[in-house]
């Protein structure tokens, strides 16, 4: 089975900073494109930032400056460090990658269970 879980998630001041990991497990082949997303209470579950396969990266609005997403093949690990937080950061954050595992080679969709941010005032 291929697994994602994601940790660095805890309280924080606003202006502090925290990195969240997703780390990826099992017959995995390829991590192909891998997107962090938030959801905070009442509200939908938003894109934060995205990374490819060749290493491109986009970020929402609301993070650009801020936040940068990066990965490490190798160890099978995406992070996304957050600098500067504000409250309105608060949210739990999941990971979502594309993977191609063994050994079907058969790529599929992934959701990690989340990690909460919370950022006080």
């Amino acid at each position: 089975q291929v697994q994602l879980v994601e940790s660095g998630g805890g309280l924080v001041q606003a202006g502090g900073s925290l990195r969240l990991s997703c780390a990826a497990s099992g017959s995995i082949f390829s991590i192909n494109t891998v997107g962090w997303y938030r959801q905070a209470p009442g509200k939908q579950r938003d894109l934060v930032a995205r990374i490819t396969t060749g290493g491109n990266t986009d970020y929402a609005d609301s993070v650009k400056g801020r936040f940068t997403i990066s990965r490490d093949n190798a160890k099978n690990t995406v992070y996304l460090q957050m600098n500067s937080l504000k409250p309105e950061d608060t949210a739990i954050y999941y990971c979502n990658a594309d993977i191609t595992y063994y050994p079907d080679l058969y790529g599929m969709n992934y959701w990690g269970k989340g990690t909460l941010v919370t950022v006080s005032s």
